[in-house]
């Protein structure tokens, strides 16, 4: 992997932040270390960094709000350090785009274990060229593995789903109309009384709002067909 990444660590116990800026350099990092939510979204605004480590008690800006932001516009993993153990707050923070969970106290070969897995994934995506990848709001296609990821995450798709998902993020502004899904994915003339493309249709935007259920990737347009939704 890349050694040349920078890593945002963000928590405002003096002696916690100083910790894991010590292991991240050993493990060959360049590193900022940020004390609150509000010093924290300065740098992610000057700054590029391939992954944040944060707490979520955070003064200024809480840690909730600060994923939030970074989701808006910046796709690099984020992974919360904290004390609440609560599964539901947990669920909560994935869904708000938090890329992994550790629990305080802390393993450090864990916390190494689970940068460098995220980074992995990240880097594998942002190294290929712009060809292989199509991303599209928290989504990122990559035609050469056949893999997709959604906040980082990867979701499995049958053969049939990826190539309609392909479809709408090569053409982001086209409506689909049945035929043109039928004819394109499965190869064949379209008679208008096939309910397959319903059924694909319906699993592929079911696994979307699963994996984001917050988030609308897909809409209807009656009597027209299916376009990526803006």
């Amino acid at each position: 992997m890349d050694k040349n990444i920078n890593i945002l660590i963000v928590e405002d116990d003096n002696t916690i932040n100083i910790l894991l800026a010590r292991l991240m350099e050993k493990n060959g990092y360049n590193v900022v270390q940020a004390y609150s939510g509000t010093e924290a979204m300065l740098c992610i605004e000057s700054s590029d960094f391939q992954l944040v480590l944060m707490d979520l008690m955070l003064p200024g800006i809480t840690g909730n709000e600060l994923i939030k932001s970074i989701r808006k516009t910046k796709e690099m993993p984020v992974i919360v350090i904290s004390a609440k153990i609560d599964k539901k707050h947990k669920v909560e923070l994935l869904n708000l785009g938090a890329d992994d969970y550790i629990t305080k106290p802390f393993d450090i070969e864990e916390v190494s274990a689970r940068v460098y897995s995220s980074l992995r994934r990240y880097m594998k995506f942002n190294n290929n060229n712009e060809n292989q990848n199509l991303i599209y709001k928290n989504i990122t296609l990559n035609r050469e593995t056949k893999e997709v990821y959604v906040n980082n995450k990867e979701i499995n798709f049958t053969a049939r789903e990826f190539h309609i998902l392909e479809l709408f993020l090569s053409h982001p502004k086209k409506v689909f109309s049945k035929a043109n899904l039928f004819e394109s994915v499965w190869g064949e003339e379209y008679f208008g009384d096939d309910n397959t493309v319903n059924v694909h249709m319906s699993n592929l935007r079911n696994k979307l709002q699963k994996a984001n259920p917050k988030e609308e990737y897909i809409e209807t347009l009656w009597g027209m067909g299916y376009k990526l939704k803006g």
